[in-house]
C-alpha cells in the first residue's frame, strides 16, 4: 500500500489535471457561471499561496519531505490548507465551465471534478501523515490532536512555528499559475465559442 501511495503522490498533478481537463472539453460556460465561479477560484488559488509560503516549495517534491514541521500561517486553522485551495479552486472552475450544461451535465461534471480530487487525496493524506508521525513524532502528534484534518478550527493554534517566505510562492507556484491562467484562458475561449 504504501508504494502505491507514494506513486499516486508522486503524480498527483498529472492526476489531479484529468478532471480540468473533463472540465475543458464538455463544459459549455455561461457569464452567470464565469461571474460566480472564477472568483471562488480565486479565492482557491490565494489560499494555496498563503499555505505555500509557509511550507515553501517542498510541496513540489516527487516524494514526501518536510524539513521542519510548520503550524503557523493557514496550518494554525486546518491541516491540509493546499488541498483545501485545491477544492476551492476546482468548485470554481467547475461551476465557470458548466453554466450553460444541463443540471444532470452540470452535476455529473461538478461532482466527478471533485470526487477525483477527494480519491487522489484520501490516498496521499495518509500517505504525508505517516511521514510526518515518523519524522517528527510526538510533535506531529500534538499537532494533529490539535488541529481538524479538512474542517479549520475557529481560532489559530496559538503556539504555532513557521515563517512565510514570499519567494516560496513564485518559486512553488509557477506552474500552478500557468495551470490558472491556461484555464482561464480556455474558459474565454469556450465562453466565446459555445
Amino acid at each position: 500500500m504504501t508504494n502505491f501511495r507514494a506513486f499516486i503522490f508522486k503524480n498527483r498533478g498529472l492526476l489531479l489535471t484529468l478532471p480540468a481537463a473533463l472540465l475543458a472539453i464538455f463544459g459549455r460556460p455561461s457569464a452567470l457561471g464565469i461571474v460566480a465561479g472564477v472568483p471562488l477560484a480565486v479565492a482557491g488559488e490565494l489560499l494555496r499561496c498563503w499555505a505555500v509560503g509557509y511550507s515553501g516549495v517542498t510541496t513540489r517534491h516527487d516524494a514526501v519531505t518536510a524539513p521542519k514541521l510548520v503550524t503557523a500561517g493557514p496550518y494554525a486553522y486546518v491541516r491540509n490548507p493546499l488541498y483545501i485551495g485545491n477544492f476551492v479552486t476546482a468548485l470554481g472552475f467547475a461551476i465557470a465551465f458548466t453554466g450553460k450544461n444541463s443540471p444532470f451535465e452540470r452535476f455529473a461534471l461538478v461532482a466527478g471534478s471533485l470526487a477525483a480530487m477527494a480519491a487522489v487525496y484520501a490516498i496521499i493524506v495518509p500517505h504525508e501523515e505517516a511521514f510526518l508521525q515518523l519524522k517528527f513524532g510526538e510533535e506531529y502528534e500534538r499537532y494533529r490532536e490539535r488541529v481538524p484534518r479538512i474542517i479549520p478550527r475557529g481560532a489559530p493554534l496559538e503556539e504555532a512555528a513557521g515563517q512565510w517566505q514570499a519567494a516560496a510562492v513564485t518559486t512553488a507556484e509557477s506552474k500552478t499559475f500557468l495551470l490558472f491562467g491556461a484555464m482561464l484562458l480556455l474558459l474565454a475561449l469556450r465562453a466565446r465559442f459555445s
